[in-house]
């Protein structure tokens, strides 16, 4: 059976995620920061008749929280074959980018890109025994710098200059993963869920949690033709190519 682990997996698009591979037949270690918030993810996808999960303590701004996912999860399997780095915050704060302080900067880009960064470099050498490794770093159509750079952009009018940041951070990760994965069997790519109804917006949003899901799992249930080093948005773009960076 394949192998996967969904970091942020307790709630809202990480446990859809988690559910969405469990049911193509993979066995998901759902990260969650608190084990308790876990393992209920864990009971209501048991409900569904979906056994084949585990929930593991995985706090990805916490190097020792990762080294202790890494060697619980080794004991378990000893290939990974996707990789989810589904976890992810906003200060939520929308006030010009002179206004927020770098203890909010610290705080975004200490889980969206430097937990991303840590958990990627923890897990690479189980994913590398894969024929056919997968990972996904969710981003956002929001760290788009091609669609922010136009300045005068009324539907672009709210700005949140510390997540955006953090998420085209996060991309540029990406592009360099996949550069130097290149010559592998790997796929690496950042993909936009959409603006998902989920507690992180406030359950705004124009996708359901399921879609948001199912863009995601697509790119890790990529075959080997599949593309590499690439942002996918899908509710804003037609295609991988047009996606502007």
């Amino acid at each position: 059976m394949k192998s996967a682990v969904v970091t942020g997996a307790n709630k809202g698009i990480g446990l859809e995620v988690a559910k969405q591979l469990a049911q193509h037949g993979y066995f998901v270690y759902l990260g969650s920061r608190n084990l308790e918030s876990g393992q209920a993810a864990v009971q209501q996808l048991n409900a569904l008749g979906l056994t084949n999960l585990e929930a593991v303590p995985l706090d990805v701004t916490s190097p020792a929280s990762i080294r202790a996912a890494r060697a619980a999860i080794g004991e378990k399997t000893s290939v990974l074959d996707v990789l989810v780095n589904n976890a992810g915050i906003s200060s939520g704060l929308s006030q010009p980018a002179l206004h927020a302080t770098l203890e909010q900067f610290r705080d975004v880009f200490e889980t969206n890109v430097f937990g991303v960064a840590g958990v990627t470099q923890a897990f690479i050498d189980l994913l590398e025994k894969s024929l056919q490794p997968r990972i996904v770093n969710v981003s956002t159509a929001m760290a788009s710098l091609t669609m922010y750079a136009d300045l005068n952009n009324e539907q672009l009018a709210t700005r949140y200059p510390v997540y955006q940041s953090s998420k085209a951070a996060l991309n540029m990760y990406t592009i360099h993963l996949a550069h130097s994965l290149r010559d592998t069997p790997f796929k690496v790519n950042a993909v936009c869920p959409g603006y998902t109804k989920t507690d992180f917006t406030g359950y705004q949003g124009t996708s359901t949690a399921a879609e948001a899901g199912q863009r995601i799992v697509q790119y890790a249930l990529l075959g080997p033709d599949g593309p590499t080093g690439k942002f996918i948005s899908e509710e804003y773009f037609p295609a991988p190519a047009s996606c502007p960076w």
